[in-house]
């Protein structure tokens, strides 16, 4: 039995630790599930379902509802049996069903859309499949001349307001990181009724492909350079909001989650890590944060968790962007 206590608390969750799998290819289809929750994960959340895959699944039903009407009287005789096809997130309902009664380890849902109203009735959704927990991954992005920041935070705010209000379940809102006021908007979530923040989303750029001359989307892993954006944001937050908070990119390692805890993480999130190194990796990081616990004589994760945030360094400065410029400054030849 380990000799300090790994549990943490997340969306009002009880974890045995705070290793929790992004949502990713790594978390579709239950046996992926069972193997990450035998290799150590603390809870799951489920790939994210996206508004686009369910218009797609009505063009598909549509299409197959119009073939042939205009073809004899008896083209109707060839109309597929309705049962055969679920219009809407059927299959994912399904797979939330699936992880829970597989599972001992809390199910999270995840879920894009663009209107209020898709954003309300897939909640619904994921709440009646038994979903322990809900994220809403959020993308404040707009090419539309006319659109302003404040425009698509108003709708972020109104829509995950409106969530909150539908469900009893607990919410969590994955936030992109390239926001011009991030505390202020996490301020007004958590006041629009959610649980928690997720920090922070990776963005998918566009990319060229040369040989084929178009565009494709980039498809890359994280790094661990990337978790410095979460761990700067949760720090700053953490002693100002009441909610919780999972780190997410660029969490590669043991090192990695201590330093996000010590920011003010309840959990972790990790997917780029575990593709590359296999579902097993999650052992290993848990061994590598009980060893440092141990070998700094703390107790447990409660302990420690956001004992560097900024409300309790002793140089909360370091947190402001200003000394961006003094390192570099400071930067000499000899470094490099």
């Amino acid at each position: 039995m380990s000799s300090v206590d790994l549990k943490t608390t997340w969306l009002g969750l009880q974890l045995k630790n705070p290793l929790v799998v992004a949502s990713s290819s790594l978390t579709d289809g239950v046996e992926k599930l069972k193997v990450l929750e035998k290799a150590g994960a603390a809870a799951v959340v489920l790939p994210t379902l996206f508004e686009e895959e369910i218009e797609h699944d009505e063009v598909e039903f549509m299409h197959l509802i119009e073939y042939g009407s205009d073809s004899t009287g008896e083209a109707s005789n060839f109309l597929p049996d309705l049962d055969d096809y679920h219009v809407g997130p059927g299959d994912y309902l399904k797979q939330i069903a699936a992880a829970k009664e597989a599972l001992s380890i809390p199910v999270v849902a995840s879920i894009n859309a663009v209107y209020q109203d898709d954003w309300v009735t897939n909640a619904r959704h994921v709440e009646s499949a038994g979903a322990d927990a809900l994220e809403l991954n959020v993308q404040l992005l707009s090419a539309d001349l006319n659109v302003t920041s404040q425009h698509l935070e108003d709708e972020c705010v109104q829509s995950v307001a409106a969530v909150c209000e539908s469900v009893k379940l607990p919410v969590a809102v994955k936030l992109g990181s390239r926001l011009t006021a991030p505390a202020n908007l996490a301020s007004r979530l958590v006041a629009a009724g959610a649980s928690g923040l997720t920090l922070f989303n990776r963005p998918i750029h566009p990319e060229f492909d040369l040989e084929e001359l178009h565009v494709i989307s980039e498809s890359t892993l994280s790094g661990p350079g990337e978790r410095g954006k979460a761990l700067r944001w949760i720090g700053i937050l953490r002693k100002k909001l009441e909610t919780s908070f999972a780190a997410s990119c660029g969490i590669h390692d043991a090192e990695s989650v201590v330093k996000l805890i010590l920011a003010g993480a309840d959990c972790t999130q990790m997917a780029s890590a575990l593709i590359q190194n296999g579902p097993e990796y999650l052992t290993k990081v848990l061994a590598g944060v009980e060893e440092w616990l141990i070998e700094h004589e703390d107790d447990s994760i409660e302990q420690v968790k956001g004992s560097l945030s900024q409300a309790c360094c002793e140089e909360p400065e370091v947190y402001k962007r200003s000394l961006h410029m003094r390192s570099l400054i400071h930067y000499t030849n000899e470094d490099l």
